[in-house]
């Protein structure tokens, strides 16, 4: 991957949307219905970069940059995906937007999960793309590197796509090392998303790569949580589950190439374009 991979060339209209003490960038493409795009940890609303004109097609697409990420200037707070499910509970009333579409990846996917869960009446439809539930899910090689996030890693880390669109775009260059504390500190903690997932209330796609960071088996596993992959989906799609629901793996791709795959925006506009079933 070379940093390039994380930047656009389609550029939007940035502005900030001051909401619960945070001053949250974020940057308009395209008109129609809205659909707001939530990065990965480390990155930016840019990491979408080379599918967003895809996607602004048909939809006005809102990507956001999550606190101390890109764009938006770390507060005083933990970085927690609640309390960023609330930051984009309050742009969806700042923007006074009727039930936009989540799109969300990584860590932005579990930023979206939590918000779809806490209000799911601001929500249209739910995209959550390599997402897992528990800590355990991931390979065990990938939670020791995730022990080694620090902000004394920081040095090792500039030749990295991270590294530098931070450098390029934060408002603060030089607290690259507190985001990657605050990030191994959350990662750090033990957690389960089961109850969030199985009670989610609007129509969800899950997605991952064929070679993510957790299996495949655990994708199956969420999609179950939600009446998937229980029985056949029947002739006229009367077996499909209860809410609209859907999986998608994706061939060919990893944690680190997903969220900027034609294929992702394939599947992504596929599923929000659909009529929405009961």
């Amino acid at each position: 991957m070379t940093a390039n991979d994380w930047t656009t060339e389609a550029k939007g209209a940035g502005q900030i949307a001051d909401v619960n003490g945070i001053s949250l960038y974020f940057e308009t493409h395209g008109a129609g219905r809205p659909l707001i795009l939530l990065h990965g940890g480390l990155g930016s609303g840019e990491m979408f970069g080379p599918v967003i004109p895809a996607l602004a097609e048909h939809h006005q697409v809102i990507a956001v940059d999550l606190q101390g990420h890109g764009r938006t200037a770390d507060i005083d707070r933990p970085l927690e995906l609640g309390l960023m499910a609330d930051d984009i509970a309050a742009l969806i009333d700042h923007l006074q937007l009727t039930k936009p579409d989540l799109v969300g990846y990584s860590l932005g996917g579990g930023v979206a999960v939590y918000t779809a869960a806490k209000y799911p009446h601001k929500i249209g439809k739910l995209v959550a793309t390599s997402v897992n539930l528990r800590p355990d899910a991931i390979y065990a090689e990938m939670r020791v590197q995730q022990g080694q996030v620090t902000g004394a890693a920081a040095e090792f880390m500039k030749d990295t796509p991270m590294y530098q669109l931070y450098q390029r775009v934060a408002p603060r260059p030089e607290d690259f090392p507190r985001l990657l504390d605050k990030i191994g500190e959350m990662m750090g903690k033990d957690f389960d998303y089961t109850e969030e997932v199985r009670g989610l209330q609007v129509p969800t796609m899950i997605v991952a790569g064929d070679a993510d960071m957790a299996p495949p088996s655990h994708h199956v596993e969420i999609f179950k949580l939600l009446d998937g992959g229980l029985r056949d989906g029947g002739w006229m799609g009367e077996g499909r589950p209860k809410g609209g629901h859907a999986l998608a793996i994706l061939p060919g791709l990893t944690h680190y190439n997903i969220f900027s795959s034609p294929l992702l925006a394939a599947v992504v506009l596929a599923f929000l374009d659909e009529p929405a079933t009961t």
